[in-house]
């Protein structure tokens, strides 16, 4: 799983899966779900984030994986 976030468009997108999206469907205005070509879910877009989401905490709880983080 992997989340960017685009300041210049301020969307975040979620990838869920390494899976290519073919179908999207706007589940509400600005946030958009991808689904693969069996119907699972493989990411979700958000646009206007920052006045969606509380964009200055994450918190991973109980995850099995390890994490990484990248500061560009």
């Amino acid at each position: 799983m992997k989340i960017n976030y685009y300041p210049e468009t301020d969307s975040l997108y979620i990838d869920l899966s390494s899976k290519t999206s073919v179908d999207s469907d706007e589940i509400k205005q600005g946030i958009v779900i991808d689904y693969d070509k069996d119907g699972d879910v493989v990411g979700i877009d958000i646009d206007h984030a920052s006045k969606k989401l509380n964009m200055k905490e994450l918190v991973l709880n109980k995850l099995p994986f390890e994490t990484q983080t990248i500061n560009n």
